[in-house]
């Protein structure tokens, strides 16, 4: 009688298939034709994950940002009030400066003839007088009639001793009998005695 182990041989074959699947398998995927399409997969799932980080840390740094300028743009509208006043306080500043101005300059206008009068009434000498005044915004023109050149010459040197006048320009004189007539202009400042109260204010 024949015997025939059936399970035996039936075994063996099943066990070599199965080795040869695990040794094979790395190979083919090395070797298949889709290798390059998986490293590609991969190279872009890496890339995609660090400009998915990066995207992250632009976004938080764009966050912070923002932040930042909220925080500023709350204080700046804090100090919009305090930065009006001030404008403002400005504003007022000058426009008192200017009135200032104004008011002094109308304080020369008036004084200036006043003086005016009076140096011109304390510099004339013995044998001299006037005929005739002319006062300018900063000049003066004197029209009049002396005895001798000398009364002239000592009426100028006079003017010339007040530092608010300009030494005197003797500009005509003539002579009719024993009377000479004379014209004369000079310059005058008030300005430095006006200047000091506004720099003073």
């Amino acid at each position: 009688m024949i015997r025939i182990n059936l399970l035996a041989e039936g075994k063996k074959p099943v066990v070599t298939k199965k080795k040869q699947t695990t040794e094979g398998g790395l190979k083919a995927i090395l070797q298949s034709e889709n290798f390059a399409f998986y490293v590609l997969m991969g190279v872009t799932a890496l890339g995609l994950l660090v400009v998915g980080g990066r995207y992250g840390l632009l976004e938080n740094r764009i966050s912070t940002l923002a932040e930042e300028v909220q925080t500023f743009q709350k204080e700046v509208d804090e100090l919009a009030p305090i930065i009006k006043e001030v404008e403002e306080f400005k504003a007022k500043k000058v426009e008192l400066e200017r009135k200032v101005q104004v008011i002094n300059r109308l304080k020369a206008n008036q004084r200036g003839p006043v003086r005016i009068m009076d140096y011109v009434s304390r510099a004339l000498p013995e044998l001299l007088w006037l005929n005739r005044l002319q006062v300018g915004s900063q000049s003066i023109t004197i029209s009049g009639e002396a005895f001798n050149t000398n009364a002239v010459a000592n009426f100028m040197e006079n003017l010339d001793r007040f530092p608010e006048f300009r030494e005197p320009v003797l500009r005509d004189t003539s002579q009719k009998g024993s009377i000479y007539t004379f014209t004369l202009s000079l310059n005058y400042d008030f300005s430095s005695e006006v200047e000091e109260p506004a720099a003073a204010g």
